[in-house]
């Protein structure tokens, strides 16, 4: 029969977890604002940006192509931009854009634009929001985590 842990040992396997499960839930988050950052920079700094109306030509798998209608000075009109593919988007709509800088990808402008890039931060609070109430037992924080994540993803569905 093993011997039982001292307290001292205890209490350094306690320690131990603790940080590592505060550690998951910091990487969480960290990961979620750096993959909505790709997206987000373009639609929260637009200056000196072309920004525009694209219009849906036709959707593959994982993107949909169409054409650039500038509406800001010095944006140029393009026949074939890019956008990664969301859910809602059909041939013939019309979405603001901004156009991504050296390239043909836009990306949604606007308000829809905003929360549809920051979907990613949104799931991560609401993983975090699990591993914050479960292993660490702070139940307010998890609980703001969620609601704020939740209000995220909500406003997303709400602005498509």
């Amino acid at each position: 029969m093993p011997a039982a842990a001292s307290p001292r040992t205890q209490a350094a396997l306690g320690a131990a977890r603790t940080v590592a499960t505060a550690a998951l839930a910091v990487l969480l988050v960290v990961v979620g604002v750096w993959t909505s950052w790709s997206t987000a920079q373009h639609v929260i700094f637009t200056k000196g940006r072309e920004r525009g109306e694209m219009t849906i030509v036709r959707c593959d798998e994982d993107r949909c192509e169409g054409s650039f209608a500038p509406l800001s000075p010095g944006a140029q009109p393009r026949a074939k931009v890019w956008i990664e593919e969301s859910v809602g988007t059909k041939k013939g709509a019309e979405l603001p854009v901004v156009v991504k800088p050296n390239s043909s990808q836009v990306v949604r402008a606007g308000g829809g634009g905003f929360f549809h890039a920051w979907i990613p931060l949104g799931g991560a609070l609401l993983m975090a929001a699990v591993v914050v109430g479960g292993g660490l037992r702070l139940g307010r924080i998890a609980w703001g985590a969620a609601v704020a994540g939740a209000l995220i993803l909500f406003g997303a569905f709400l602005t498509n």
